[in-house]
């Protein structure tokens, strides 16, 4: 029996069981303990004759409680919280950085001048939040963009008409049109609704994006919202997978458990899932539109840059230098990027055959896949498949 604590009520926490679950089905011969309940997450731990735990340690109760127990335990969450790194408790968490970068690199590539950034307010769990906020803060500013960030006064909805004035107030505020990022989906869908009420058009006025690409918000907001994909699936694979080996070795000594489980490891984002809230380009350099709107429309063909040239009347070079002082890349490496991103979320999300994917993304062989996959990632497809798991339980 293993102990999943976490709070099934949460998004980023849902999708980090579903990566367990899958664990379990593939590898592990466990009964898993997941308590529906945010309320009751903990078992009867006096009683309970379990193998090992894991746990998000972002609620100090669950923290204390499980302090001290003579099982394997593994730590999960977004990097604060009530973690002790004196404990020796291993502990996977996001690379919020990253996200916060990713976040900032998508909205400067639809041409945004402005760009805004919504968190929470600081706790003591909420550092995840300042780091995303920070890394999108820093990449605006590499590219000499303003960046203003907003945390409110509520962390949560229960005091939802308070929250929504404040934000809407501080949107009202904004220069348009503006690239805003949240710190999650949740934070994402409060600035929807704040937009409805000011009437404002989004992507247009604003583009939103969030961050856990939980498919039950994204899907039903309107419109569809663009997020992060944060892995948050292969932090919850693992964490089991660390839990087992941890489990193998059993009673053995500090210094063999440390061997078979690093204390500490960060999982990177999987990138962003573009949809319709950020679906729009703020600039009014009709051939970089153009440009950029072909490339979208089929990333899987190398794009030739001499013909769009001509079409814009203007001399491959001057497209090329209009289009990185917009987007912020030449218009060979945005393609790259997305092709590259395109191809990643195929061999993550499906069990296509590598023959179909590489055929489908416009390469002539799984050889030339490989080959581009392995310079711009360092992996292989099949070793990319393997890392990211992303498969719905």
């Amino acid at each position: 029996m293993v102990a999943v604590i976490l709070d099934a009520a949460r998004p980023y926490d849902r999708l980090i069981i579903s990566g367990v679950s899958q664990y379990v089905r593939e590898h592990a011969f466990w009964r898993l303990y997941v308590e529906e309940d945010p309320l009751q997450k903990l078992p009867d731990l006096k009683h309970w004759q379990g193998h090992g735990i894991i746990a998000n340690f972002d609620d100090r109760h669950v923290a204390k409680a499980i302090r001290g127990l003579d099982i394997p335990i593994v730590g999960v969450g977004g990097g604060y919280g009530w973690y002790d790194p004196a404990s020796g408790i291993p502990y996977i968490f996001t690379d919020n950085a990253t996200i916060g970068r990713l976040g900032a690199e998508h909205l400067l590539a639809c041409g945004f001048e402005h760009l805004a950034f919504y968190g929470y307010p600081r706790t003591a769990t909420s550092g995840w939040s300042e780091e995303r906020a920070e890394a999108f803060a820093a990449a605006c500013a590499a590219f000499g963009r303003p960046c203003q960030v907003f945390t409110g006064r509520h962390g949560t909805a229960r005091r939802w008409e308070e929250l929504q004035r404040d934000l809407a107030t501080w949107i009202a505020g904004l220069p348009r049109p503006v690239g805003l990022m949240a710190c999650n989906d949740v934070r994402a869908r409060h600035v929807l609704e704040a937009c409805r009420t000011l009437a404002l058009r989004v992507p247009h006025d604003v583009a939103v994006l969030g961050v856990d690409n939980d498919e039950m918000i994204c899907e039903l907001t309107d419109p569809p919202l663009s997020s992060v994909d944060q892995s948050a699936r292969r932090i919850g694979y693992e964490a089991a997978a660390m839990l087992d080996r941890l489990i193998q070795v059993g009673g053995s000594s500090r210094t063999a458990r440390r061997a078979a489980a690093p204390e500490r490891i960060v999982v990177p984002p999987i990138g962003v899932i573009a949809r319709a809230s950020t679906d729009t380009m703020a600039t009014s350099e009709e051939d970089v539109v153009r440009t950029l709107q072909r490339l979208r429309e089929n990333p899987w063909r190398k794009p030739d840059i001499a013909a769009l040239a001509s079409e814009a009347c203007v001399s491959r070079s001057t497209l090329d230098h209009r289009f990185k002082a917009v987007v912020g890349r030449s218009i060979h490496e945005e393609f790259v990027r997305l092709r590259l991103a395109g191809v990643r979320r195929l061999i993550a999300d499906t069990d296509l055959p590598l023959k179909t994917i590489a055929a489908r993304t416009g390469f002539p062989s799984v050889q030339y896949m490989t080959t581009f996959l392995h310079r711009h990632t360092g992996l292989t497809p099949a070793r990319l498949r393997t890392v990211e798991r992303r498969r719905v339980p």
